[in-house]
């Protein structure tokens, strides 16, 4: 009996050590971000606080972290991918760094367009790519669709930045899902002739350009322009340009998002899910909506008051994950195009 007895309690100390080493691997996470830090840690430190759960961040280029994670293979610390835009998290699904998970609480919390069929990705806010216009140069009237500003009207008056920004390619793929690689070529040809000037710089340089008078048409994500209108010192240069919702009258406008997903062989799965559904309860939510100017995915969460200030509109229920399947044929589009 002394000998059962004795037995009992190993096994009884063996399951103690094991609840306790998970409890351990569960009392952290670990983060590839490719968003920069400044623009998430505070929402990571109200999670820890809230949790007691210590958030490990690494930030990076996308292509960067996934091409790492895929190099680590079994052997990564990542728990938990955070992208900039639905291709990217799509190449990462493609390049199988990413788990498919069940939660409850994403599934009814994102739209089921802002997730991954297969759960392994999913949207945390939404970002809008409207057109923009300097008002006296341009009269709203004479707006309607992207496909639109391939008009004589608009020669030498767009400002977009170059082909090789993932934010335009996923724009393109929108426009072969919707229309057909052909005609989305015969689109991407009219706007290249429409350009103001060779495309350089990021979304807020073509803000600037407009403003400076470069350009009369700016496209760009909406949350660009609510930073740049949030920051006093870029603030009088963003209220040169109005916001311009096109094609309000068909499919609507084109959106993308910053998402996440699990990591494949994530160490600290559990802890990852917690977080990701964390990122969607509606304090979370109205953080990134105040501070990043990005629409909240979560239902009955508003925008920003300067998002707000842009306008309802309707948006493209495209299911995204359309954008990362076409990518590669918006690229071709794009090159054949002469978009640079």
């Amino acid at each position: 009996m002394k000998s059962v007895k004795a037995l009992s309690l190993v096994g009884a100390a063996v399951v103690t050590a094991l609840c306790n080493l998970a409890a351990a691997q569960a009392s952290e996470v670990n983060i590839y971000s490719a968003r920069q830090e400044e623009l998430i840690k505070p929402l990571l430190d109200k999670f820890s606080a809230q949790t007691g759960i210590k958030v490990n961040l690494i930030t990076g280029k996308p292509d960067e972290l996934i091409s790492r994670m895929a190099s680590e293979g079994r052997n990564s610390p990542a728990d938990l991918l955070i992208s900039t835009d639905v291709g990217r998290l799509y190449r990462a699904k493609q390049q199988g760094v990413l788990q498919a998970i069940t939660s409850d609480v994403l599934s009814s919390t994102i739209p089921a367009e802002m997730r991954d069929p297969s759960g392994q990705w999913f949207g945390l806010t939404m970002r809008a790519r409207p057109i923009l216009y300097v008002p006296g140069k341009v009269d709203p009237k004479d707006l309607s669709t992207y496909e639109a500003l391939t008009s004589p009207q608009w020669k030498g008056r767009i400002c977009i930045r170059s082909s090789d920004n993932i934010y335009n390619q996923s724009m393109t793929a929108s426009l072969i899902a919707h229309d057909g690689a052909e005609k989305a070529e015969s689109w991407a040809k009219g706007l290249v002739a429409n350009f103001a000037m060779p495309p350089k710089g990021g979304d807020r340089d073509q803000i600037k350009a407009a403003a400076a008078g470069v350009c009369d048409i700016a496209i760009a994500n909406t949350y660009y322009l609510g930073g740049m209108l949030a920051d006093p010192a870029q603030k009088a240069i963003a209220k040169k340009v109005k916001v311009f919702w096109p094609n309000q009258a068909d499919r609507g406008a084109h959106i993308n998002i910053s998402g996440a997903g699990v990591a494949k062989y994530a160490p600290n799965k559990t802890a990852a899910i917690q977080l990701l559904e964390y990122m969607t309860t509606a304090d979370a939510q109205q953080w990134y909506a105040e501070t990043n100017h990005e629409y909240p995915v979560r239902a009955g969460v508003k925008a920003s008051a300067i998002l707000q200030g842009f306008g309802e509109f309707k948006a493209d229920q495209l299911q995204l994950d359309k954008l990362g399947e076409l990518n590669a044929e918006a690229i071709r589009v794009m090159d054949r195009a002469g978009w640079k």
